[in-house]
Formats: C-alpha cells, structure tokens, sequence
C-alpha cells in the first residue's frame, strides 16, 4: 500500500483523521481512519532514523517545500498539527487566489493547471470571485485533492524508494542542536496510541512552514513578533487580525434543518451591528469601484469570494450577469477577529496570541463564534437560504474553538474549516531584513525610466499591495527599519516584485529555514509577502534549497545562490522580472537570459520601458497601452555576436558570483590587447571560461587567458564538453571553434559554468 494513497469520495475531497500509534519493534507510523464516502489518504512515517529534510508545517509553503525537495532527491517528512494539508488556501478556507504578479511558474502553476484540468471536465470557469472572470478560485477540498496528487506523483517518480512522508495531527514539540546547527526534531502526535508521546527523527535541515512560526522559539532562532524582537519581545504589540472563514453553499430547495439554526449565540447582539455595516437587504451593489461602498447586497457579498460549485451541473464565472447564479462562496468579509471591535481600544490582536497558546486557544474561539454569528444573520435576518457547504471539512470530531457549542450549532460546527485564517507570523531575524521600500524599488526595475533594482539572490516572483489587517497605526511599525503607517500607500509595489533567498535563512541557527509567512521582513513587507501564491513559490525556493543543503552537506547560508537558482528555473520558476521580445519563454537560452540579468553579467540592447501602475488593478490603462506597444518588453540581442570586451566584463563577473576559488579574473589591461571591439570566438571564449574558473590549468604569461593561439583551446573545449558546458552544440555537427559567439551562447556556457565550479563550500 502506498505511503500517501488517494481514493475517490462520492461526496467530496475531505480531512481524516490520522491515527498515531507505535508497532513496536518497527516504524513510526500513522493509519487513516475513513470518514463517510470518502477512504484516503493514509500516511506513515519511516523510522526514527531520520530525514534529510524536515518539515514543520503543511501549508502552501510546506507542501511546496516538502514536493521540491522530494523530487531533487531528499528524504522528507512533513509534520502537520491539523487533519488537512494547504493551510490558508485550503485548511483555513482562502481559496480565492490573492495573485496580483500577472505571471505564475512553478509548482504554483503545476497546482492551478491541475485544477484548471479538474474544473475544465466539469465545464466550470476557476475565474468565480473578485467581481472578476480572470481572477482564480476554487473548493479547499479540490484544493487539497490535487496536492494530495502532486504528493502521490512526487512519490511515483522515484519507485522503490520512499521520498516523501506526512504525518497529520502532529506537531514538531522540540528541536535538537549541536551547537547553532539543528540535528533534528521531536514530534508529538494528537490521535491514537501514540497521542502525547515523543518520537525524535534527526534531519540535516528544518523548514518552518507553520502559519505562526511556532518552531522559530524551539530552535533559538532569533525572531520578530510584531515590531519588538527577541528577546525583548513586547508581548503586547500588536499584530493582524485572524479570520475564521466559512464556506458558505445555497440551498434553493431550503436549507437541511440540520444546517440551519434558530437562535442566536451570546454576543449576536454586537456581531449583528458589525454585520450591517457589511451586507445587509437593501445594500448597494458593486459598482467595480474601489474603496467598496458599504454595505453591499447579499449578492455583491458573494460574487467577492465565489467559488465554482461541484456539487451543481451548472457554471458561471466572475462577470456581473452570473452574480446572482453564484451557489458557493466563502465568507472572509467583515468577520475578521477582533475588527472593529478592536483589543483593549486596538486595532489588532497583541503578539501575546503567537506566544501564549491558551490565549490563542480563546482568540481563535472567539473568530469562531463571530463567523457562526454571520450565518445566523444570513438565515434569519437576510432571510437567504444559504448555509455551510455541506461537501466541504466534515470532521467526526468539533475543532477544539467549537468546544461549548449549543446542540443545534454542532452539525455546522462540523462543516467549519478546521483551521483560521493567520496573517501575520513570528519572523526570523535575518541578516538582512526585507522592508516596504525595497519592494517598491525592486517593482520599479525596468519601469518609468528605472534601471535593473532586481535582487540578484531572487527566489521567487510575487505581486500584491502592503495590505494590513489591523495594527496600522505608526505605534505598531519598526521605526528603527524606517517603517511607518504612511508608507504602507507611499511604498506600494508599483510592479511584480521578487522576493530573496536571504530573507529564508535565519541570522543565528544553522541548519533552518523559514517557508511561509515567517520570512526576515518587516510588518509592512509581510503584508504583501503573506498570500497563498508568494508562499507556495517561497516554499519551493526553500525545499531546493533544503535539499542542495543537505545532499552537498552545505549549510544553506553558504550555499551559493545561482546554483539553487538554476535547478528552480529548471523546475519552470520565473525568477527575473524582465521580458524580452527576442527571448520568450520557449527559448532555449531562456534560463540563462534570466541569470543574467540577475547578476547583470551583460547589459540588454534595449531594456524595456514599461511604466509603473497601479498592482491592484488589472485594467490600469497605462499598462494596458504599453502591453499593446510592446514596451513592456526589451530587446536582448541574443543572437547578436558578442565583443572582447563584453566578454572580459562577464566572464568575470560570472567567476565572482559563483563563488569559486579555483582559477582567476582576466586582468582588465589585456582588453586592449585584444582589442575590446573585435568580436570573440567560441574558441577563445571557450578556452577564457576554462581558464577563468580554474577547469584547466593555467598558462603562463599571454596565453594565461588565452590570447588568441588555437593550439590552447583544445583542452579548454575538451573540459568544458566533459563537464556539459558545452552541450547548446550537441545538435551541431562540431564545435567550430573560430565561429564568432553570440550573446545568448555566451550567458548560456557561463550559466553552466557559474553552477559546475568548485568552491570552498564543496566538499
């Protein structure tokens, strides 16, 4: 039986539980127990011996993570403290994509084609919510179906061998070090047997993909909670609002008594007069004006988080006319906790709910609650014949904020996601730490005139406002990283930005990496670095990473990023936020183009000359009109032959950015002697590159790099072919060494050789 087992459900996609127990002597290991119409997936870990990557947390980080790196090779296991896998975009019911990047790549791409796939069969549009066709959206069950999938195809690519573990109803409940590298975790389970129980696994490296940071303090990891950080950790600044979504269905048949309640909880009375400053009877419709006039009509509130619908034969998507056909939704509108009614007179919630688990246990009863009150002000104030979906979350078990209910609320409690929506994270303390105004310069890259500001260690590629929840107020900012509440307008990406491979890696632990919403940035910066998109790319960043690390035995700070960049643009990542005309997608040198401008090994013939706009509209005629011209896109010259002295400039700059300690750099002076103008072979260039990263030996005096003498090229070209540097001539019936080189073989050869050099960190 396999590891991570998929079987059909009649009625929907839906969380086990996971029965943790020990068969002693023998594994570690865990048994699902199947629900009604539904008998998967099954999960089991391998002994204690240990993992070459762990990973605390199975959200769109942590599963992103855990699936890269199984598919480079690395052992994993994932530890997950719910009965779900996605986190906020399937656990916690957001499954209305938060994407405002216009380009998607990566297992975030691989995920939404699946679904598209799942939804084309159907005949139903993914583009239900927003008040918009083009937007993305769909149900967390066929959300956590198809990763499930993508977990079960991960494991098949390497038959024989077990890859890829998970362990639901488990959490990570210690972390073990050597000194300021982690050696492994203990892990405790909720079910079963073992429920209570330690078991320790060792790993090369941890990935923190919880939705609170919750194993930052277990490693002694440096961290932020809110603007204060260790260890001088304000327990009362303030951090975002939670969400407890629901997911909300139409029944136009009448509700199943069941799924329809009678009276009202305690406190209905203040929740009800928040409600009707959100959706009421007579409210306005949405008019595609923002800021929204509230409050709006039931209508208007369900087309902002539509979702197709499985359980009807009919579609609709996104555009006004279908509003009124919509039969699912989700409910993340007015019912973030505390909202208007604020923490003691705050906006907010104080960092105290990350670290006191008995009052994040209330909090998140409290979000509960308030979002049982919108249903019953939708039953029996709207009078709307709405109520949870009843194929979505069914759990045998109440989630624990659903202890004390009344009778009548059980059934729905039932239905309730298993999870709340978590905004905001402990953070690690980089040493560097991502704030508002480098993602505003980083998004003017190629715009309004701005030159290259791209972060050459990028990891991922996002897009979204700096969007707090709550805890806006200059009070709640880290003034000493020049954060403020008017920058959170002034600093607005203007643009996709890219997000760096430094903010993973914590300042003082080895062996550690954050994936989710946990990354080294400030408040403001996480607010547009926290949506299901950014971290699912995130997370993929991190596994790669993880499992170079902990196959090449190099701790992830000192491996060198361009090696890690190249297998993620291998894996169909998008990491350069520049397009050219003369080099799309399909190009062969595309990768390559993509590295260098990262590094800036060459400059393009012509950049281009988008301007910048407004990230959250997507008809921003300013970029509408510059998409028509074509000048959102620059011209490369990748088939134009490359000079001398473009060369010496590239050559050496690859050398530097790979790290290596082998060979050196051509000395700027024998330009001239070469004269910079002339065009450069393939001979002479290959034989420069062999030189430069030390892949032969070096020669002495004018032929040390080269200087124009056949005779020296030969072994250069022999090296370089053995290594696969030279396989973009495979096709050609030779080498033919005194053809000239063009631009895109040039960056394509140093793309090979920056990540084929030795370095110190080799072992």
């Amino acid at each position: 039986m396999g590891l991570f087992r998929l079987c059909g459900a009649r009625r929907g996609f839906r969380a086990v539980f996971l029965l943790l127990y020990f068969l002693l002597p023998g594994p570690f290991s865990a048994a699902a127990a199947s629900g009604p119409g539904y008998s998967g997936p099954k999960f089991t870990a391998r002994t204690p011996a240990g993992y070459d990557v762990v990973v605390a947390g199975g959200g769109m980080g942590g599963i992103a993570a855990a699936i890269q790196a199984a598919r480079l090779g690395a052992s994993v296991l994932v530890v997950e403290p719910s009965g779900w896998i996605g986190g906020q975009a399937t656990a916690a019911g957001v499954s209305t994509m938060d994407d405002m990047s216009r380009q998607t790549s990566g297992l975030y791409l691989e995920f939404l084609s699946k679904l598209k796939d799942y939804y084309d069969a159907k005949g139903k549009p993914m583009g239900t919510c927003y008040w918009d066709p083009r937007s993305v959206a769909f149900e967390p069950s066929v959300g956590q179906k198809v990763l499930c999938e993508m977990i079960e195809e991960t494991r098949g690519r390497r038959a024989g061998r077990r890859t890829l573990d998970v362990l639901l109803f488990t959490e990570v409940t210690r972390v073990i070090r050597e000194g300021k590298t982690v050696t492994g975790v203990a892990v405790r389970g909720e079910r079963g047997g073992a429920a209570g129980r330690e078991v320790e696994f060792a790993c090369r490296v941890l990935i923190d993909a919880t939705e609170y940071g919750d194993v930052l303090p277990l490693a002694g990891a440096a961290y932020r909670a809110g603007n204060s950080a260790t260890p001088f950790i304000n327990q009362e600044a303030m951090i975002q609002d939670i969400t407890w979504v629901a997911i909300l269905r139409r029944y136009p048949t009448g509700i199943p008594p069941h799924l329809r309640v009678t009276q009202p909880l305690p406190g209905y009375a203040e929740a009800r007069r928040n409600y009707e400053g959100h959706v009421t009877a007579a409210g306005a419709s949405f008019k595609g004006v923002y800021p929204v006039e509230l409050p709006v009509d039931f209508v208007s509130h369900n087309a902002y988080r539509g979702l197709p619908d499985s359980s009807t034969p009919y579609a609709y998507d996104g555009r006004r006319e279908n509003w009124k056909h919509i039969t699912k939704t989700g409910l993340n509108w007015g019912n973030d906790y505390p909202g208007k009614e604020t923490w003691n007179g705050r906006f907010g919630l104080p960092a105290r709910y990350l670290e006191d688990r008995a009052l994040r246990a209330r909090v998140e009863k409290d979000a509960f609650i308030k979002t049982l009150h919108f249903i019953y002000y939708m039953q029996n104030e709207l009078g709307e014949d709405w109520s949870v979906a009843n194929d979505e979350y069914y759990s045998e078990e109440l989630p624990a904020a659903a202890s004390g209910l009344p009778e009548e609320w059980r059934e729905i409690a039932h239905r309730m996601p298993p999870v709340p929506y978590v905004r905001e994270s402990r953070r690690i303390v980089g040493n560097y730490t991502l704030t508002s105004a480098e993602l505003l310069q980083n998004s003017l890259s190629y715009r309004d005139g701005q030159t290259n500001q791209e972060f050459s260690d990028a990891a991922a590629i996002g897009g979204y406002i700096l969007d707090l929840h709550g805890a806006g107020a200059d009070g709640d900012m880290e003034t000493d990283l020049g954060e403020k509440a008017a920058l959170m307008a002034i600093n607005r990406p203007r643009g996709p930005f890219q997000v760096p491979l430094r903010i993973l890696i914590p300042q003082n632990v080895d062996g550690l990496l954050a994936a989710e919403k946990n990354l080294s940035m400030t408040r403001l910066a996480a607010g547009a670095l926290r949506l299901q998109p950014i971290c699912m790319m995130v997370g993929q960043a991190a596994g790669a990473l993880a499992a170079l690390s902990a196959q090449e035995g190099v701790q992830p700070r000192a491996y060198p990023p361009v090696r890690l960049q190249r297998v993620l643009l291998e894996a169909g990542v998008i990491l350069s936020l520049c397009k050219y005309s003369d080099v799309p997608p399909e190009h062969r040198f595309y990768n390559a183009v993509q590295l260098s401008n990262l590094y800036k090994l060459i400059e393009p013939l012509e950049p281009p000359h988008a301007p910048s706009y407004n990230i959250s509209d997507l008809d921003d005629p300013s970029l509408v009109m510059a998409i028509i011209k074509g000048a959102d896109k620059g011209v490369f010259g990748v088939d134009q032959m490359l000079t001398r002295g473009e060369m010496i400039t590239m050559v050496n700059r690859a050398r530097a950015v790979s790290q290596t300690s082998a060979g050196r750099d051509i000395p700027e002076e024998w330009g001239d002697a070469w004269s910079s103008d002339a065009v450069a072979s393939r001979g002479l260039f290959a034989d420069v590159v062999a030189r430069t990263f030390g892949f032969v030996a070096p020669s002495r005096g004018r032929r040390a790099f080269g200087i124009p003498d056949r005779r020296s090229f030969d072994s250069a070209v022999a090296a370089l072919k053995a290594l696969g540097i030279l396989d973009l001539y495979r096709q050609e019936r030779g080498f033919f060494p005194a053809r000239p080189i063009t631009r895109g073989e040039a960056v394509e050869i140093l793309m090979k050789a920056m990540t084929r050099a030795q370095g110190p960190w080799s072992r």
